[in-house]
């Protein structure tokens, strides 16, 4: 049987897009099953006590800056930790990567997955508007029109709905969240013991 991870995700997320690439070397490395959940965080939080970034306490917002700026540079990624469109909904977006996971195949939701994350932190692109999500397919080797209709099907927003009641189910109180054998680890910055994790099993 495969390693699989459970990788619970909301695109618009800046940690979600420091985690992505390493996440998906660290499972290409391992021959890991990639079980590709975007959810809706905002769902998750009413359950969880969490709250959007807009209502936690100052000192929690200012030192989240400092942390993007750190992984930035540490990392050699590009982001603008205010970026012209943020706080911004993930929910058009979430549902292009599963209408692409249903269509093309994990691996290409995969590649979506990062391109969108990048567009909001590094590009300073809107993933709420119809025609960025269509142009940042397009760009990606997908039919963007095409998906974006097919992201209205019905299947993909059960797929939505269900990934974010399993993402409740499974404890989830933040983003990016890897579960592996059963065990969750919450942030990029657990990538490391996730990859051990991986190594052992």
């Amino acid at each position: 049987m495969s390693k699989q991870v459970d990788y619970y995700l909301t695109p618009q997320s800046p940690f979600v897009y420091l985690g992505h690439e390493r996440f998906a070397a660290i499972a290409a490395r391992h021959g890991v099953q990639v079980n590709l959940k975007p959810c809706d965080l905002g769902k998750v939080f009413s359950v969880s006590g969490g709250l959007p970034l807009a209502q936690r306490p100052p000192q929690r917002q200012a030192y989240r800056l400092v942390e993007l700026a750190r992984w930035s540079e540490y990392l050699g990624l590009p982001l603008n930790a205010n970026p012209t469109y943020f706080p911004v909904s993930g929910d058009a977006a979430s549902k292009l990567i599963i209408a692409t996971q249903l269509a093309h195949g994990t691996a290409r939701a995969m590649q979506l997955t990062g391109a969108i994350g990048a567009a909001v932190w590094a590009q300073q692109r809107n993933i709420a508007d119809a025609a960025t999500l269509a142009q940042l397919a397009d760009e990606a080797g997908l039919d963007g029109n095409s998906l974006l209709k097919a992201s209205d099907a019905q299947a993909v927003q059960a797929a939505y709905a269900q990934n974010t009641q399993d993402a409740i189910s499974a404890g989830v109180f933040g983003a990016p969240w890897y579960v592996h054998d059963g065990q969750p680890y919450w942030g990029q910055d657990r990538l490391d013991f996730l990859d051990r994790a991986l190594a052992a099993s």
